[in-house]
């Protein structure tokens, strides 16, 4: 009876720390961020698609999946290091997630190489931001003219 009372004690401390880890990542999710469908590359069809959260700072960009208790993001790319590739539209097997109005883009950041399925809002905000990072030329304080 002992042994019996332990384990379930064990079992009620594991429940409530997946509940916290649940909650904590429903909260970071909640706080806002565009949709998002992306996955690494190479992969093989229509698989390795995750659905999820993206956010912009002011020099970087994060992926919170919506199926991940990782309590911080599952990608972080900056934006002097954001390649993109080429555009395209969804394929045939990608259509059971994706409508005809998604771009899909190819991403190379430092080697690591990913496909990001955005809205055609998102695509704009996404290309936006991407436009308006700073030269790798310029450089903060240097005199005036």
């Amino acid at each position: 009876m002992h042994i019996g009372v332990i384990v379930l004690i064990i079992l009620v401390v594991l429940l409530a720390g997946l509940v916290a880890a649940f909650l904590y990542r429903l909260t970071i999710l909640r706080r806002g961020g565009t949709a998002a469908i992306m996955r690494v590359i190479p992969s093989a069809g229509g698989s390795g698609w995750r659905h999820g959260v993206i956010r912009y700072g002011d020099n970087t960009l994060v992926f919170f999946k919506l199926s991940s208790l990782r309590p911080g993001p599952d990608h972080r790319m900056t934006r002097q290091g954001i390649e993109v590739g080429e555009r395209r539209k969804p394929r045939a097997d990608e259509f059971d997630i994706m409508s005809d109005e998604i771009a899909v883009l190819e991403l190379t950041h430092h080697a690591h190489r990913y496909e990001i399925a955005l809205d055609r809002g998102a695509l704009t905000a996404f290309m936006s931001w991407l436009e308006s990072r700073p030269s790798g030329r310029s450089r903060r304080g240097r005199p005036a003219a």
